[in-house]
């Protein structure tokens, strides 16, 4: 069995590999791990619910003056012509205790580089503004890569060319109305709709036969302290059988929800109890048989993680819990698999699927500043 084949479906969900690239993971007691990337595109049910975004450009800052708003775009380093452009009053609108922007789309392609990476991280600063706060990433840097499959007409791929701008170290895309605009009737409307849902993550196989010398250090390291899991009985399988010369996709070592929820983004069953699971109730469901839903609230999540837990420090294993915090603010948690990969899922988001990435690529989402830290955390 191939695992790796040019298009998989899973629950429904089209997912592609990135031209076949495949690398090897560092070797350690999890065996000789095979690593692609992927694309997810939400499904139509999901992107009907999470609904159409506002199709014209704006710019939102509540509690701001014209003239603060004016200087901020000068701060950013925006031309001072184009500053009086942007504020002038078939532009700029003042909305209660709020100032609008309306920038237009040759303003937007007039605001390159740096002084874009500025200008929106400040603009991001605000929660109105919704896909700057929420940007689409392309975790690979690699904005050809990210549209080589997105179904975006010719405009629309030139408009992701010259609109990205770096959030940190990340690579992301805020202008999803600029995108409505070039879209020529329905059919390109839900195709936009659904290529900004489009999220990265790694598949990852493990290769098999393993030498009989490595089947203890496996079996120790995918067991997790929970030797008698349901999943042990594939994995002890596996392990010991010679004539398996294939490889195995790591999903199948995974507990039963992280392996019903990984490559999915949520639906509305997920939301009945009145929130969707986010990444707190992912790390800590992550080793039960069934999920305890009173991790959506943070604050049972955060008395669970320092009660139930051990902080620990790397080498990390298998289930490990690793918190994202800046000056004591939790920022986000995730699941240590192997290597430098974890499982996530990136914010309370319908639109934000159970994926792999590594460690690294999850810091470009949450590295705040030079302070943010990870903390491991293990199961006692």
């Amino acid at each position: 069995m191939n695992s790796l084949v040019c298009l998989i479906l899973i629950n429904f969900l089209w997912v592609a590999p990135l031209f076949g690239y495949t690398k090897q993971a560092n070797p350690g007691p999890w065996g000789e791990l095979l690593v692609s990337n992927i694309y997810l595109e939400a499904p139509d049910s999901v992107i009907e619910i999470a609904g159409k975004p506002d199709p014209v450009p704006r710019w939102t800052f509540p509690g701001l003056s014209a003239s603060m708003v004016k200087d901020l775009l000068i701060q950013s380093g925006v031309e001072l012509t184009l500053v009086e452009r942007l504020t002038s009053s078939s532009q700029l609108k003042s909305s209660g205790a709020e100032i609008v922007i309306y920038p237009k789309l040759e303003d937007l392609l007039l605001i390159k580089g740096t002084i874009r990476d500025k200008l929106y991280t400040e603009i991001s600063k605000y929660p109105q503004n919704d896909y700057y706060t929420d940007p689409v990433f392309i975790l690979s840097g690699d904005v050809e890569e990210w549209l080589a499959e997105a179904t975006l007409n010719a405009n629309q791929k030139n408009a992701v060319r010259q609109l990205v701008w770096h959030r940190g170290n990340a690579l992301v895309f805020s202008n999803v109305g600029v995108l409505l605009n070039y879209a020529q009737n329905t059919e390109e409307i839900k195709n936009t709709l659904r290529a900004i849902t489009r999220c990265m993550s790694l598949v990852v196989n493990k290769k098999f036969p393993l030498k009989p010398e490595q089947r203890d250090a496996f079996l120790r390291y995918w067991i997790g302290n929970q030797p008698e899991s349901p999943r042990m009985t594939f994995i002890k399988a596996v392990a010991k059988e010679n004539d398996l010369n294939d490889t195995v996709d790591i999903m199948h070592f995974l507990p039963v929800i992280m392996r019903e929820k990984l490559y999915t983004f949520p639906t509305l069953r997920d939301g009945v109890k009145g929130r969707l699971p986010d990444c707190h109730w992912t790390s800590l469901n992550f080793f039960n048989l069934s999920p305890r839903d009173y991790y959506r609230n943070t604050s049972m999540a955060a008395i669970q993680l320092t009660q139930a837990y051990n902080q620990v420090s790397a080498p990390y294993q298998f289930g490990d819990v690793l918190c994202y915090t800046d000056n004591g603010e939790g920022l986000h948690t995730c699941v240590y698999i192997a290597d430098n990969i974890v499982l996530t899922k990136n914010g309370e988001n319908i639109l934000a699927p159970w994926v792999l990435l590594t460690i690294e690529d999850v810091s470009k989402i949450y590295k705040r500043s030079a302070t943010t830290q990870i903390q491991g955390y293990r199961l006692k």
